[in-house]
Order: structure tokens, then C-alpha cells, then sequence
């Protein structure tokens, strides 16, 4: 039985999705949100690849700060509230999904995701997810992958900044 159990938590530690640490490793994939200036930033080998306008909440608290884990991608996600079907032009998610853990969720409650309301980018509009372009989340969709570590924060600081100071941009 002691065996059993050590091949288990090694297959656990040794995955790709199993969070490693708190920070990702430089040339991970590593997502920033800032909701100072309603952007979202793609860090991936060891640069910012890409920054694109978002909508995030109405209020500083109704987004979360923080560094939270991926847990959940969708394509054409299922808007439950209203028992909107995925693909659906009224779906207020878009056509994409990322979710993460923040505040102890399972990624089903907060996430990146694409909009049916394209005028609302940029703005602070949001329940408290962070909206993007469905086509800005398509995009970033396939270079996210589950376990990626997203950052969440309202800061002055640059992008290369902040992927310097959590390990994602190597000096």
C-alpha cells in the first residue's frame, strides 16, 4: 500500500496542471490582469506577448485580487443564470471561458471570458468577471493552458514589472 500511495502523489506532483508553487516558472505562461487600467497581459517565454482592453467589475471588490490558478476552460460556455446555451448570440460569456480559483471557487464563478456587449471593454461594468473581445479571448484560449497562474491586481506598475517580480520574466 505504501508504494501505491507514493507512485499516486508523484503522479499529483509531477503533472503539468498540478500548481507548483505560488509563481510561474520564467518561459510558463503567465496572465495579468489590471484592473487599474482595465487591461490583460499575456507573459509567455519570458515576454509580454500581448495586452489587450477588458472590462472588469463595477465595483474594486466585486473583481478579486490576487494569484489564482486556471481550472476550468470552455468553449461556448453555458451561461446558467439565465439558461443561456453556449453559442448562443445573447450568451453574455462569449465564446470562450477560462476560469480560475479565486476565493476558493472551482473556476466556475469567476473567469476571463469573451461578451455579446463588445462596447462594454474598457469600461468597469462587470459582476466581477474579466471581460474580453470574443476575439481577444480565442486568441488567448489556446496559450493558456489549466494550471496557468493569472494574477489579478490594481497597480501602476508595468507588466514587465509585475512578470519580473513573480518569476515569469526571468532578469
Amino acid at each position: 500500500m505504501p508504494v501505491f500511495i507514493s507512485l499516486l502523489l508523484s503522479a499529483f506532483i509531477f503533472s503539468p496542471v498540478w500548481p507548483l508553487g505560488p509563481n510561474p516558472l520564467p518561459g510558463d505562461p503567465f496572465v495579468i490582469v489590471n484592473k487599474q487600467t482595465n487591461e490583460v497581459a499575456l507573459i509567455n517565454e519570458n515576454r509580454v506577448q500581448t495586452v489587450v482592453s477588458a472590462a472588469t467589475g463595477k465595483s474594486e471588490d466585486l473583481t478579486p485580487e490576487g494569484l489564482f490558478s486556471v481550472t476550468v476552460k470552455a468553449p461556448n460556455p453555458y451561461y446558467r443564470k439565465k439558461d443561456i446555451p453556449g453559442g448562443d448570440p445573447n450568451n453574455p460569456l462569449g465564446t470562450r471561458w477560462i476560469g480560475f480559483d479565486a476565493e476558493g471557487t472551482d473556476g466556475r464563478t469567476y473567469g476571463i471570458h469573451g461578451t455579446n456587449d463588445p462596447a462594454s471593454i474598457g469600461k468597469k461594468i462587470s459582476q466581477g468577471c474579466i471581460r474580453l473581445q470574443n476575439e481577444a479571448v480565442e486568441s488567448l484560449y489556446e496559450y493558456i493552458p489549466l494550471g496557468t497562474k493569472i494574477l489579478v491586481t490594481s497597480t501602476s506598475k508595468s507588466f514587465i514589472e509585475l512578470g519580473k517580480e513573480h518569476g515569469a520574466i526571468s532578469e
